[in-house]
């Protein structure tokens, strides 16, 4: 299974830094990751939803730590490509439009565990 594109629509908030949709094999999309800067740089969430308890429950999530290292690395590099376009002029916050079910999601504060 192959990442074939990565959608990065920015943020500008203290923590949530861009929303992030990825494509696999060009024929399935999960939306709703997240990159977050943590106190240790900046990291993927995966989409997930707050539980009336205050914990997090992943909706979609790789089940073994090398796919969540090639999606990981995937999100983060089109970030920082996107990031530096932008810094550079010649790409805009604007550039993906923000998706109403983006918004739906909920941004943990520290990275989950495996991550990094």
């Amino acid at each position: 299974m192959e990442i074939t594109e990565v959608r990065i629509s920015f943020r500008n908030e203290e923590k949530l830094k861009a929303f992030a949709s990825i494509t696999f094999d060009d024929c399935f999309v999960v939306r709703g990751l997240k990159v977050i800067n943590g106190s240790q740089g900046y990291f993927v969430s995966m989409p997930s939803r707050k539980r009336r308890d205050g914990t997090y429950q992943d909706i979609a999530h790789p089940i073994n730590n090398e796919m969540r290292k090639r999606i990981e690395d995937k999100v983060l590099d089109a970030f920082e490509n996107e990031l530096n376009k932008m810094q550079s002029g010649q790409g805009s916050i604007n550039k993906h439009q923000s998706n109403a079910e983006e918004d739906d999601f909920d941004v943990e504060e520290e990275a989950p565990e495996g991550a990094q």
